[in-house]
């Protein structure tokens, strides 16, 4: 009499050995994913530096959104003016919408990016006093 798939499975690896091995976690989520990857790119790339300018945590996670379907040399165009503009998260998340678009209208994309830097700086406001986390889950959701 057959086993059920299951036995069957179970038997096949203990005879090929492969049961008493340690199972290896396969990352299953693109956090998981990046966590893992992380490590590998820092060791290769370890002077790496980001092109993008900036001077404080918010600056980049705002320089950061810009930059998507962007280059950064375009971003670092237009964030002179805007942090200047807006020095703060509560600037941001006060902003009036049009205003926002229009600073930052070259870098493409613009109204899903005014509404991505004014929903992350409401998010701060509401959360974290304004301040951006060092923590990269937070960032990430």
């Amino acid at each position: 009499m057959a086993g059920s798939p299951h036995t069957t499975l179970a038997m096949a690896k203990k005879a090929s050995g492969a049961a008493g091995r340690a199972k290896t976690r396969r990352p299953t989520g693109a956090r998981d994913r990046a966590a893992a990857i992380g490590p590998t790119l820092a060791r290769l790339y370890p002077d790496l530096e980001i092109s993008l300018t900036y001077s404080n945590p918010l600056e980049l996670l705002v320089a950061t959104i810009l930059s998507a379907q962007c280059t950064d040399e375009r971003v670092n165009r237009v964030t002179p003016a805007l942090f200047q503009r807006y020095p703060q998260a509560a600037d941001y998340a006060d902003s009036d919408p049009d205003e926002l678009e229009q600073l930052i209208h070259s870098t493409g994309f613009f109204r899903n990016k005014a509404k991505n830097i004014r929903g992350m700086a409401q998010r701060l406001m509401a959360e974290h006093e304004g301040q951006v986390p060092d923590s990269m889950w937070w960032i990430l959701t």
